[in-house]
């Protein structure tokens, strides 16, 4: 077996419009060495953001510590949140980027079982006990907290295929959720529709989108891709 895994996607990929890339990064995986363990996660749950909404963090303007948002696409931008650490890909445009919301644990011949045990030691419930597989990433610092990946250490960084990157492993959602992003505030742009979410994932994303009292045309659109 090789020592790592082989299909690192390109810079390029990451150089595209940001609702383009949020829809195309479901189905991938990010991959983040830790030790000698590869910890993964299937991306089910994304936002994109624009310089020009003021939902995003780029519309307060340029500093250094949103210098990566600035920077062209697959760039790593990285930030605090509710009391953790949040996962972000720059877009297309100076100031665009897309949010690694939520994901699944990816298991296989790179992140086997003793990955996926790490995962879970990185990120316990608030008891101190095992999370189930199907919560361990169900949110943008849980996310982060599974993989290993903190601020300090890959804020405005580039990929690495030695350490971390986002690999296609062939899986391509056949239907997406799109709508509006969550924990928006009133007045910043919160009725756009930049949400993406894997519809065969919706339970285990940070909110499901298909929750009763949510209506198809008005609170979320499905696209339909195909193979």
């Amino acid at each position: 077996m090789p020592d790592q895994p082989s299909r690192p996607l390109p810079d390029s990929f990451f150089d595209r419009d940001a609702q383009t890339l949020a829809r195309d990064l479901l189905g991938k995986v990010v991959r983040h060495k830790v030790g000698e363990l590869w910890l993964s996660a299937r991306i089910i749950e994304t936002e994109a953001y624009y310089l020009e909404e003021k939902g995003s963090h780029a519309s307060l303007g340029y500093t250094e510590k949103r210098k990566a948002l600035f920077l062209e696409g697959g760039h790593i931008y990285m930030y605090y949140s509710r009391g953790g650490d949040s996962l972000n890909f720059s877009a297309q445009g100076p100031g665009n980027a897309v949010l690694i919301k939520s994901a699944y644990p990816w298991v296989d011949a790179f992140s086997d079982a003793n990955s996926l045990a790490q995962m879970q030691l990185n990120n316990p419930d608030a008891s101190g006990n095992i999370r189930p597989p199907e919560r361990l990433c169900a949110g943008q610092t849980l996310l982060c907290k599974a993989l290993g990946l903190k601020v300090p250490m890959w804020d405005a960084k580039r990929f690495d295929p030695q350490r971390i990157f986002v690999e296609d492993v062939g899986q391509r959602p056949a239907r997406i959720i799109q709508a509006t992003r969550l924990g928006i505030t009133a007045g910043r742009d919160e009725h756009l529709m930049y949400r993406f979410v894997d519809a065969e994932y919706t339970r285990f994303c940070t909110r499901n989108p298909l929750r009763r009292g949510q209506v198809e045309g008005r609170d979320y659109f499905i696209i339909e891709q195909g193979h």
